[in-house]
C-alpha cells in the first residue's frame, strides 16, 4: 500500500521523538504472591492483580509526566557540572569476578506468574522480552520451565548412553563428547505453551507473560548426526529417537529424525559458556524449530528406534484438544510468529509524535521473510524493516517508524517465513482448533493504545 503523508513525515522528520514509560516490572506484592500460591487464583485475587498493575503503571507515568525544564540561559547541571562520582576512584578490577548487571537494572528479571501452578518446582519463569535488545537472550534471563525442579549435576560423573538400533551402544563421558567435532549455532527455543493463557481470552497484561516462554541463544555442542554415526546407528530403519532426561520427572520425548537430524545438537555450551544449571547443565538436546519440551535437559540417554515411544509427556501431556473432543499428538513444530515489544502491554506513551515501533519474529520451519505492522487493527498493513542477522530458526528483529497523533490505535505484527506461511489471526486459529487448547498459539498479538497513551492487551480478529 502507499505511504500516507503521516507515514512519510515519520520517515523524513523523526526529530520530534516522543517518550515512553516502560511497563512496571514488579507490580505484585510478596503478600499477594504468597496468598495466590497458597489458595489459588480466584476472581477476587485477579482483581487485586489488575489493581496492583495499573497502580504501578500510574506511578511510573507520574514520575515522567513532565520533562525537566530550566530557566532561560541555564543548562542541565547533569552535563555542565562535575558529578560526585567523577571525583573519586571507581571500583577495582575483578570486584565482581563474574560480571553482573547494573543495580539500575535490578527489576529486569525472570518472573513467575502467580497461580499458574500449585508447585513452584513445576512452573515457569518468564523472560522479560520488553527489556531486551538484539536477538540473543542473556543466559541469566533465559526462561525456565521445569517438571520437577532443576538440578546442579556434576559433569565429572554425568554420562550419556546411546543405544537401540545402533551397531555399538556406547556410554559417553562429558570429556568424550567434548573431544568430538563441535558446532555453534544460534536458535530460538519456545515452550509449546507460550501464549497458551490467551487461547480463551485476554489473561495477562504484559509481553513478559504473554510471550515470555521464548529465548534465543547461541548453543555449542556435537551434531547429533556425528554422535549417531559414531555409534553406527541404522538411520535407514531407525527414523525416531527417544531422548531421556535426568530429572526426577523422567522427562522423555520422541524426536523425528527425518526432520531434525541435520540441525539437532547435543549441547553443553550456551552463549559462550557452559549451560546454566536451570537450562540443563551439563548436557541438553537442542532441536531447532521444535517446542521446548523436546529440548530435553540433563540429557542422559538417546535410543534409536522405528516406533514412537508414547511417553507420558507426548501421549497424555503436550497434546492439542480439538473442538470434536479428539487430541492432536506429536505437533512439535513452532510455527511462524511475531510480537511487538515496544510499545506493548503496560507501557505508556507520554507524548504525541515519532516512535520507532519494534519487536521480534521467528519461525520453526525456516527464516523470517517479512513482517507487516498494522496500526488500525489489521485493516491496513505496512512492511517493517528486518534487522540483520536473519538466521534460520532464530529470532529476527524488526522495526518501523510511526507518528502517533494521539488517537486510539491497535498495533499488530504479522510474520511471514520463507515457506510462505503467514501468521494467522486468533479467529483463524479458533475456527480450526476451538478455544480449549493450550499449545501452539501463534496468533497475531494485538496491543490497544488509548488516547491517554496507555497500552493494554486485547484480542482483535
Amino acid at each position: 500500500m502507499e505511504l500516507s503523508a503521516q507515514d512519510v513525515s515519520a520517515v523524513e522528520k523523526p526529530a520530534n521523538r516522543a517518550r515512553l514509560v516502560k511497563a512496571p516490572e514488579h507490580f505484585i506484592s510478596q503478600e499477594l504472591i504468597t496468598d495466590i500460591n497458597a489458595n489459588g487464583l480466584d476472581e477476587t485475587r485477579r482483581g487485586f492483580l489488575r489493581k496492583g498493575f495499573f497502580s504501578a503503571l500510574s506511578g511510573a507515568a507520574a514520575g515522567l509526566a513532565a520533562p525537566m525544564a530550566f530557566a532561560a540561559g541555564e543548562g542541565d547541571p547533569a552535563i555542565l557540572e562535575k558529578q560526585e562520582w567523577q571525583t573519586t576512584l571507581g571500583k577495582n578490577v575483578a570486584t565482581m569476578p563474574y560480571g553482573m548487571p547494573s543495580i539500575y537494572e535490578a527489576n529486569l528479571i525472570r518472573r513467575e506468574s502467580p497461580g499458574l501452578t500449585r508447585v513452584a518446582a513445576s512452573s515457569v519463569a518468564f523472560t522479560p522480552l520488553q527489556g531486551l535488545f538484539g536477538t540473543i537472550t542473556p543466559s541469566g534471563l533465559h526462561f525456565e520451565r521445569h517438571h520437577q525442579g532443576w538440578y546442579n549435576l556434576n559433569p565429572e560423573t554425568h554420562r550419556l548412553m546411546v543405544n537401540g538400533m545402533v551397531k555399538n551402544a556406547r556410554v559417553f563421558t562429558m570429556n568424550d563428547l567434548m573431544r568430538l567435532p563441535s558446532v555453534s549455532r544460534t536458535h530460538f527455543i519456545e515452550c509449546g505453551a507460550n501464549t497458551g493463557l490467551e487461547w480463551g481470552n485476554v489473561a495477562v497484561p504484559t509481553v513478559q507473560y504473554t510471550h515470555g516462554m521464548l529465548s534465543c541463544c547461541e548453543f555449542t555442542g556435537v551434531p547429533l548426526k556425528v554422535l549417531l554415526e559414531e555409534c553406527g546407528a541404522d538411520l535407514k530403519k531407525g527414523k525416531l529417537l527417544l531422548a531421556e532426561g535426568g530429572d526426577g520427572s523422567g522427562m522423555t520425548r520422541t524426536i523425528n529424525l527425518d526432520s531434525c537430524l541435520d540441525d539437532t545438537i547435543v549441547a553443553w555450551g550456551m552463549n559462550g559458556e557452559m549451560l546454566r544449571p536451570e537450562n540443563g547443565f551439563p548436557l541438553r538436546l537442542v532441536v531447532p524449530g521444535v517446542q521446548g519440551v523436546s529440548w530435553v535437559k540433563w540429557l542422559r540417554r538417546l535410543e534409536v528406534g522405528d516406533m514412537p515411544w508414547n511417553a507420558k509427556d507426548e501421549a497424555v501431556h503436550y497434546i492439542d484438544l480439538m473442538p470434536n473432543g479428539m487430541h492432536r499428538q506429536y505437533t512439535s513444530i513452532q510455527e511462524c510468529k511475531s510480537v511487538i515489544t515496544t510499545p506493548s502491554g503496560g507501557q505508556q506513551l507520554l507524548d504525541k509524535g515519532f516512535y520507532n515501533v519494534s519487536g521480534m519474529a521467528w519461525s520453526g520451519r525456516s527464516k523470517v521473510k517479512r513482517v507487516d505492522v498494522s496500526f488500525d487493527g489489521g485493516n491496513n498493513w505496512r512492511t517493517a524493516r528486518l534487522e540483520t542477522p536473519i538466521l534460520t530458526k532464530s529470532i529476527t528483529r524488526f522495526n518501523i517508524d510511526w507518528v502517533w497523533d494521539g488517537s486510539p490505535a491497535i498495533l499488530q505484527s504479522r510474520a511471514i517465513d520463507d515457506t510462505g506461511y503467514v501468521q494467522p489471526s486468533i479467529k483463524m486459529l479458533r475456527d480450526i482448533r476451538g478455544n480449549r487448547s493450550i499449545y501452539h498459539n501463534n496468533a497475531i498479538q494485538s496491543w490497544k493504545l488509548d488516547s491517554n497513551g496507555e497500552v493494554s492487551n486485547v484480542q482483535v480478529g
